[in-house]
Parts: structure tokens; C-alpha cells; sequence
């Protein structure tokens, strides 16, 4: 039962979020909320493993948690539902396209997504910047508006910021360096 459930929650969410990868990241925190199968510090973690591996953001994702949901069957269930409505779509798609594409109401309701995608790419980098820069678990405990702050990641972004923009000599280099350098100070400084 479970691998069906897997299969549906992640079809759902292929066939809604529109935009890429990043866009599925609202539906996932909808799907920690509902079932229960990950919490919102591991669906951080998943971004950072499904950011540094290659590969699209939404497949990573979906494998990951299929993983730790159901094993091996849950990762290719997950994924394969994720993957499939997009499929699908794409086949119709480019079944009927040729036809339409000069239809001003087909190129009127392309237009109309990109907003759409606009705004689930901008609310899932709302959400990385909650999971990622903010206490809020911890300024609800203490009430303190200094504990609302990540000062360790806020400090490795802006270290990274000035490398990757500021720095002459490290705005060229390859940004899996970045990511690597990042992924050694998360594990030395206990991210």
C-alpha cells in the first residue's frame, strides 16, 4: 500500500509543479505535513544531497524519499511516479502541438504558466531559506530574535557570496568547488 501512496503523492506532484525542480519543493513540504514520512530538517538535508548529485532536482528528490520511505521499490516507484505524468504530457504534447501551435489560445495559455512557475520556483526558495538560514523551532522556544537565525549558515553564505561575486581570482572557479568546500564545512562545523 505503501508504494502506491508513493506512487500517487509523487504523480500528483509531476503533474502540478510546473517549472522544473525546484518547483516541486512546495509539494514535498506538503507531503511531510500530510504523511508523516519525513520531517522538515531531513527534506533540508534531501535539498542539499539532491543539489550536490547530478541529475534534476525533482528526480533526486523523489528517489530520496522513496528510499527512506519504502527501499529500493519505494526510490523507483517515487520516481517513476514523478516522471510519469510529465511523460505523458509530453507525448500529447508533441502529438498535437504542430497543429495548435499557431493557436492564439495555446500560445496565450503558455504565456500564462510562466508566472505560475515564477511563483513555485520563488516559494520554494522562500522555503530553502526557512529550512536553511532560520531557527524558528528554536526562537518559538526561547523567544530570543537572536536564536531566529542560522548564524552558521548565514556566515557560509556570505563567505560564499563574496567568493562567488566579489573575489576576482574564485568568481571563475567551477561551482562544484563551491559545493564541495560547502559539503566539508557543513561536516567540520557540524551544519
Amino acid at each position: 500500500m505503501i508504494l502506491l501512496q508513493l506512487f500517487w503523492e509523487f504523480f500528483k506532484t509531476g503533474l502540478f509543479a510546473v517549472g522544473g525542480g525546484m518547483a516541486t519543493l512546495p509539494f514535498l513540504y506538503d507531503i511531510s505535513a500530510r504523511t508523516g514520512w519525513y520531517t522538515t530538517a531531513q527534506l533540508a538535508d534531501m535539498i542539499a544531497v539532491s543539489e550536490s548529485t547530478p541529475g534534476p532536482i525533482g528526480v533526486n528528490m523523489a528517489t530520496y524519499v522513496g528510499f527512506t520511505t519504502a527501499g529500493i521499490p519505494g526510490a523507483v516507484i517515487a520516481t517513476l511516479g514523478l516522471v510519469t505524468p510529465e511523460i505523458l504530457i509530453i507525448l500529447i504534447i508533441a502529438r498535437v502541438l504542430a497543429s495548435f501551435r499557431q493557436n492564439k489560445y495555446v500560445d496565450a495559455a503558455f504565456y500564462g504558466l510562466r508566472p505560475c512557475s515564477v511563483g513555485l520556483i520563488a516559494a520554494a526558495g522562500v522555503l530553502v531559506v526557512k529550512v536553511s538560514l532560520l531557527n524558528l523551532e528554536r526562537f518559538g522556544v526561547t523567544g530570543a530574535i537572536l536564536d531566529a537565525f542560522n548564524w552558521k549558515a548565514i556566515a557560509l553564505a556570505a563567505v560564499l557570496l563574496v567568493f562567488t561575486r566579489l573575489v576576482k581570482q574564485t568568481k571563475k572557479l567551477h561551482p562544484i568547488f563551491f559545493i564541495l568546500a560547502s559539503a566539508v564545512i557543513g561536516v567540520v562545523f557540524s551544519f
